[in-house]
């Protein structure tokens, strides 16, 4: 009969740690999937270069605020392509776009659409204006008064507009680029830089 004192260790001999057997720790980003994307953002920078040249930062940032769900402030004296390489990063991505040129005349309902009286029916039917896109070209966005300014806010924190104390959802994706000229080159009024995602400079 064996002794089980003989398996034991001898006293003040160190025990041998059995190995883990826990979860092992789990794996990192799938190299296809980070070499697809790649592949794609460089294949994005192809075609819009055909249009643009030297705005890969830019294209760069405004992709990676679209995925985010954010919004871009370009910042550029005028004649260096903002609103070209907006224009061409929505048809490279097949995305509907309307541009608005913030004219100091520029009223809120002229952004997010109003109600207009219909004779035939007598009732007043709601006229979406052009935020309901999927990128909002808003050009010389300094141009125009903090009021007019306002009225998108809500549509880039919500992605939704209020008329009339109803709300209405706007189309995904959604994402605001606005240009706007450096203060040194006459701008009345100065975007309200808290609700920028990003802002780049060109």
């Amino acid at each position: 009969m064996t002794d089980p004192t003989d398996s034991a260790p001898p006293a003040g001999a160190a025990a041998t740690p059995a190995p883990a057997t826990g979860p092992t720790a789990p794996p990192g980003p799938a190299g296809p999937a980070a070499d697809g994307a790649r592949a794609s953002l460089e294949a994005l920078r192809t075609e819009i270069a055909k249009a643009v040249v030297g705005q890969d930062p830019a294209v760069t940032g405004l992709v990676v605020a679209l995925l985010c769900r954010g919004h871009v402030l370009l910042e550029g004296v005028p004649g260096v392509a903002k609103t070209l390489l907006v224009r061409t990063l929505a048809a490279a991505l097949r995305l509907d776009t309307k541009r608005v040129r913030f004219t100091p005349d520029l009223m809120p309902g002229d952004v997010t659409g109003s109600l207009v009286y219909d004779a035939r029916t007598a009732e007043f039917s709601f006229q979406p204006g052009p935020v309901f896109t999927n990128l909002l070209l808003a050009d010389e966005i300094n141009r125009t008064p903090p009021k007019t300014q306002a009225s998108l806010l809500e549509a880039m924190e919500e992605r939704q507009v209020s008329v009339d104390g109803t709300p209405r959802p706007l189309p995904e994706p959604f994402m605001v680029a606005a240009t706007q000229n450096p203060s040194s080159t006459r701008a009345p009024t100065r975007s309200p830089r808290p609700s920028w995602t990003g802002s780049c400079s060109s």
